[in-house]
């Protein structure tokens, strides 16, 4: 039981930092000294999906903690839904906040979205939004599929 819930977890993060760096490469020109792609830039991106991935799996660990269980996203209902959001959109508002405006680790450019306020990005926040409940529906049809076979071979063979 402890391999298949390492496994799971690594399908999320491999998941998340496919997903997010198209994401990351995508929103780049939004951010000032990232209007124009470059090495630099290209390698930024993907170090913030590895972030991403990340936060990705503190989602799922906030879902163990709450819901009792690592399995929690496989068949979300309602609230799986609710902590999936909530928990995203707190992890990039806090991550926002704390790098533009705390530690001035990056700047948007004015084609930025801005939420009124609070004064940080919107399509980053929208991410944390968008890409778990995905992330999450991928990595369950991902690992399941060879779980069902296994389960199968074994009803079969006894």
């Amino acid at each position: 039981m402890r391999q298949e819930i390492i496994q799971t977890l690594i399908w999320i993060f491999i998941i998340a930092v496919l997903l997010n760096y198209p994401w990351e490469l995508a929103q780049g020109p939004l951010y000032v000294g990232m209007e124009t792609y470059n090495t630099g830039v290209l390698w930024h991106c993907f170090v913030a999906s590895l972030g991403d991935g990340v936060m990705v799996l503190l989602i799922v660990a906030v879902g163990r903690v709450f819901f009792g269980r690592w399995d929690w996203f496989e068949r979300p209902r309602v609230g799986e839904y609710l902590l999936m959001l909530t928990t995203g959109s707190v992890f990039a508002v806090v991550v926002e906040i704390v790098a533009v405006h705390i530690l001035g680790r990056w700047q948007y450019t004015v084609r930025m979205p801005t939420l009124p306020g609070l004064a940080i990005g919107m399509v980053p926040v929208a991410q944390m939004l968008i890409l778990p409940p995905l992330i999450f529906r991928i990595a369950v049809k991902i690992y399941s599929k060879p779980r069902r076979r296994l389960e199968k071979f074994t009803l079969d063979h006894r």
